[in-house]
């Protein structure tokens, strides 16, 4: 309980005490505050850039759950069969996931880069030099730059997690399906994917409330830019607080920046204990 205090509770509390303050930098450590209400939250819900960053987090974030799942259950599917070398290759793709954002978005970086990435020239030593581009530097295709970098670090997760669950499926469901004259697809459909239907909304709930907030990845790779085109919310929390030195408005928007993980971590406990209660059914 004191860890918690110490850790979550207090910061949590000071957050929410700046939200309602006029704070100056002179201010931060010491001084009066001046109580302003609602003020800051009003600023920063009437502030455009904040309705453009919302959109770019929901796009980064659809678009990074929709192929982090889809390969990621793909690949589940395809190491959930014993087959020569499979550890080694599951061990490999964990990589990316052990990898740190920092790290992972310096590579994305260097892949994509427009005169020494690695991206462009695999391209042109297949004859597809044409369409070398500046990724991260064209506000058209820089969002889908940090988006695919990002997919390359959730889908070993969603992977391992999906691996998992497959293993839970009692393999005599199958084996009486085929004896029934079910085809493969038959199968998946009727049995694999209903079955799998908890664990899919459990990592899709952990995906949405880690990919709503990510920060490291896109401020490495792109710092927010080109003109502001992958200034996702939490990159703005951040401008707000340290290059504006708002700090009243950059804690209003911190604290709406928790909003879909919050909603998304409460719907996630719920549906834990309502299938405990019910005995794990779906």
């Amino acid at each position: 309980m004191t860890f918690l205090a110490l850790f979550l509770a207090y910061p949590l509390f000071y957050n929410l005490r700046t939200s309602v303050h006029d704070v100056r930098l002179s201010q931060l450590l010491g001084g009066s505050w001046q109580f302003n209400g609602l003020d800051n939250y009003r600023a920063v819900l009437d502030d455009p850039a904040f309705w453009h960053s919302v959109r770019l987090s929901v796009v980064f974030t659809l678009g990074s759950l929709v192929f982090q799942f889809s390969i990621g259950f793909a690949l589940a599917l395809l190491f959930a069969r014993p087959f020569p070398l499979g550890g080694l290759l599951r061990s490999l793709l964990l990589v990316a996931w052990l990898l740190p954002p920092v790290v992972s978005g310096t590579l994305f970086r260097w892949l994509l880069d427009a005169e020494s990435g690695a991206y462009n020239a695999l391209l042109e030593a297949v004859g597809l030099g044409i369409l070398s581009h500046d990724w991260l530097t064209d506000p058209s295709t820089s969002l889908a730059g940090v988006v695919f970098a990002n997919i390359w670090v959730g889908v070993p997760f969603n992977m391992l997690l999906l691996l998992v669950g497959l293993h839970t499926i009692d393999p005599q469901l199958y084996e009486a399906a085929a004896i029934d004259g079910a085809g493969p697809w038959q199968r998946f459909r009727r049995i694999t994917l209903p079955l799998m239907r908890p664990v899919s909304v459990t990592v899709l709930l952990l995906g949405l409330i880690y990919t709503f907030k990510v920060f490291d990845t896109v401020f490495v790779m792109t710092g927010g830019g080109p003109v502001d085109s992958t200034r996702v919310l939490s990159l703005y929390v951040y401008e707000v607080f340290f290059r504006f030195f708002r700090f009243g408005q950059g804690a209003a928007a911190g604290l709406l920046l928790l909003v879909v993980p919050l909603l998304a971590g409460v719907f996630y406990v719920r549906r834990l204990r309502r299938e405990e209660t019910t005995g794990g059914a779906a």
